[in-house]
């Protein structure tokens, strides 16, 4: 019962707090800002309802049929999809690892703040000199020397990550109605606070002229001359509503079994993404307030990242009556909304390992001080004066870990899930030639002349490209269809067996567990499995193909760090990421005791026996009393 959640309400602040986190502040608005204005939110909302939606209602949908974590669920769809999991919860640990540290920074801020040295209320000081207080004082860089590499240890970044990981550790011990409990807090004084930042900014003089620049402005002409924009769009989605690394499985596995999906997860994402909104629309109209005391261009300040928070915000708060007590807030705020992601990534890997046959008999405290003492150690590499440059490499490649983590998540349910039935009904050839040559390798192909060209014809070139050999696709999978046809004369027409190489085993999986989870859109079924993996493709190609100002791609050559440590390390997180799935792909036994023996007796029930019997005709004559005893025998 503890690892239940006390109420829809509680699992509603948890995970929202989940979702809304230091991105909601310091990153999507800045991104709104750099790529067009208004028109930013034309790539945000495709990419939100298209892809994060989706993919958020599988994560909570499947975590709470199966009540298990990750490793669990995507076992569940094929024993050989384990390694999801695993990667999925290792790329939430990489993070969580830097993520603790910058709590650390907010909790090093906070108690600075008290003392002389202080800049933020000092008079006259501006943007420039708080955020190199920051980085010189509080992250501890100023003796870093030209190599960028670290030189120290930050010792009082070190205890202040081991309190911010104690803090964690209390917001987890006691399970999941504690953590509910904790989570009105973690996530409502930050709501509070946001709506008195609003409040108070909007009376501002000069507020207008922030706002104007934040969303007034539409220049749609950035969308088609910044091509990474589209994958800074579906990157922030991502990281805002908290998928693809555990957590939403995790929080999923502790409701109910016949918990809403659609709607709890249609209320999480909307309220992350208008604590996004709002949030941008509060700290633009702080900072056309200082545009106006000093006289320049509301885009000559610092409006994103450390420089917003811990530079220009701080500096316009500290322009109030009572002005250090204001930045006091907002690190207050800050470090909240830290906190309650940081114990919801944690919570990802907790699950994980609490369903394995190891430690499910485990107490929790005793797992969760274990991961807090261990990512703690792991966190000090950015307690050291090169903290911030090995944050910000970790980051940008963990961007990569969680496309990847994403498409092998729509590619386990849209298309691993039941085909063994389908080599059954339609024969291997259909439905690999349906696979790769209809549809992955097309966007493959199309993707790699679409980035890895240069002048104006690769855009038609790659969708020429895309149409011609996907019709060599089709064209090749009709061939084998029209085999198996006259192999069974009268059994198929050609509609059916078309939708039998095509969709029938993902609506197999939606009427699977519906009666369970209640209502599920059927657009949710062929955004899964007939776009979102494509369109991760193309994310992903275009996001590793982007150059940097030196002309060279990005990934590789991010920020213009040393290739050693800094880039090695960051691809070798990716690589380890990969490397994680494809280990249980292979040798799926080396992952099986991560997964309770229920979770691989309802992988073997569910691809044997269920996704055999129920079709969509057959879901639609299911009765209550037969939803009923569905519903006892899995939890017997």
């Amino acid at each position: 019962d503890d690892e239940i959640w006390s109420s829809r309400a509680a699992f509603y602040f948890a995970a929202i707090g989940a979702a809304v986190g230091f991105g909601n502040v310091w990153r999507f608005p800045a991104l709104s800002v750099q790529y067009g204005g208004g028109a930013f939110f034309i790539p945000y909302f495709l990419a939100f309802f298209l892809i994060g939606v989706p993919i958020l209602i599988l994560e909570i949908g499947f975590g709470q049929y199966w009540q298990t974590g990750d490793v669990g669920v995507f076992g569940g769809f094929n024993k050989r999809l384990m390694g999801v999991g695993v990667a999925s919860v290792a790329c939430g640990w990489m993070l969580v690892s830097y993520y603790s540290v910058l709590i650390a920074w907010v909790i090093n801020a906070f108690f600075d703040s008290f003392g002389g040295d202080s800049p933020w209320d000092d008079e006259g000081v501006t943007g420039t000199i708080a955020i190199d207080y920051f980085i010189d004082n509080i992250i501890g860089a100023k003796t870093l020397g030209d190599d960028q590499k670290a030189t120290r240890v930050v010792w009082a970044n070190v205890g202040y990550s081991a309190l911010s990981w104690f803090f964690v550790w209390l917001c987890l011990a006691f399970g999941t109605k504690a953590t509910g409990r904790i989570a009105y807090v973690t996530m409502g004084i930050p709501i509070v606070v946001l709506v008195i930042f609003l409040g108070k900014a909007c009376t501002l003089e000069g507020a207008s002229d922030g706002i104007e620049v934040y969303i007034g402005k539409w220049d749609l002409a950035s969308l088609n001359e910044q091509g990474d924009v589209w994958a800074r769009a579906t990157t922030q989605v991502f990281f805002s509503i908290g998928i693809t690394f555990g957590i939403m499985t995790a929080f999923g596995s502790h409701c109910k079994r016949h918990e809403p999906v659609f709607l709890n997860s249609i209320v999480i994402a909307s309220c992350n993404s208008i604590f996004s909104i709002i949030s941008g629309f509060a700290v633009f109209a702080s900072l056309g307030h200082l545009a106006f005391l000093e006289g320049v261009a509301v885009t000559d300040l610092s409006y994103g990242g450390f420089s917003l928070v811990f530079g220009t915000w701080p500096v316009v708060l500290g322009t109030l009556p009572g002005g250090i007590h204001w930045v006091r807030l907002l690190f207050f705020d800050l470090f909240l909304l830290g906190l309650d992601s940081a114990f919801a990534i944690l919570e990802g890997v907790i699950t994980v390992c609490s369903d394995t046959v190891y430690f499910q008999h485990t107490p929790k405290y005793k797992i969760t001080g274990t991961f807090c003492f261990l990512t703690w150690l792991l966190s000090i590499m950015y307690c050291t004066d090169a903290g911030l440059n090995w944050l910000d490499v970790i980051d940008y490649y963990i961007n990569f870990c969680m496309t990847l983590v994403g498409l092998f998540e729509c590619l386990g349910a849209g298309w691993v899930f039941g085909i063994e039935d389908q080599f059954e009904s339609v024969g291997h050839h259909a439905v690999y030639s349906w696979a790769i040559l209809a549809n992955f390798g097309p966007v493959i192909i199309a993707s790699a002349i679409w980035f890895g060209l240069e002048g104006d014809r690769p855009a038609m070139a790659g969708f020429m490209a895309l149409i011609g050999s996907s019709l060599v696709g089709v064209a090749v999978t009709t061939y084998f269809l029209d085999k198996k046809m006259k192999e069974s004369p009268g059994k198929w027409t050609w509609s059916e067996i078309w939708w039998e190489v095509s969709f029938s085993n993902i609506f197999k999986l939606k009427n699977l567990v519906e009666p369970t989870i209640q209502y599920i859109p059927d657009a949710w079924a062929y955004l899964i499995k007939g776009l979102i993996p494509h369109l991760l493709i193309v994310l992903f190609v275009s996001a590793a193909a982007t150059q940097n100002d030196a002309g060279n791609a990005n990934f590789g050559d991010y920020g213009g760090y040393p290739v050693a440590p800094y880039q090695v390390l960051g691809i070798l997180s990716f690589v380890f990421a990969l490397f994680l799935f494809f280990v249980g792909f292979i040798f799926p036994q080396i992952y099986a005791p991560l997964a309770t023996p229920f979770v691989l007796d309802m992988e073997a029930e569910t691809n044997q026996d269920d996704a055999k019997e129920l079709d969509a005709d057959d879901a639609k004559e299911l009765d209550a009393d037969d939803a009923k005893e569905m519903g006892e025998v899995v939890e017997a």
